[in-house]
């Protein structure tokens, strides 16, 4: 029998305040908040993803772990590159269109859906809106 990936399903990161983690990542990324509890948090990531945040004594970056985030298109982009170096003072890493680390030291790189091959792995109507083309 053969593994076969369908997807991932959730990504968790650690942080040393969860309260100030779930204000940040509803705040820049406007996610959906699905359940928490003492020293955790719950994030809807797409349709069938969740990001789970979990609270630390003692956190320990990491010099290229990162996850990927896809948003819409640039301007959402913009958005975010805008909110986490004005809002946050975070600085950008180059040569990334928008990444970045959080408060707490988790690397994120933010994408459009023109970077993505698997657009096809979102509903329909997003890929819509954005006018990306299927050849």
């Amino acid at each position: 029998m053969s593994v076969q990936v369908y997807g991932c399903n959730h990504l968790a990161i650690e942080v040393d305040d969860v309260k100030a983690a779930v204000k940040f990542y509803e705040d820049v990324f406007n996610l959906k908040k699905l359940d928490s509890g003492e020293g955790d948090a719950f994030f809807q990531l797409g349709e069938h993803q969740f990001l789970a945040i979990f609270e630390v004594a003692k956190l320990q970056p990491d010099r290229t772990r990162h996850f990927g985030l896809m948003v819409r298109d640039e301007q959402q982009i913009a958005e975010v590159r805008k909110k986490v170096t004005e809002k946050y003072g975070l600085k950008l890493e180059p040569p990334f269109r928008c990444d970045f680390r959080d408060p707490w030291g988790n690397r994120i790189q933010v994408v459009d859906l023109h970077d993505e091959s698997l657009i096809w792995l979102l509903p329909y109507r997003e890929v819509q809106k954005v006018g990306v083309k299927f050849r």
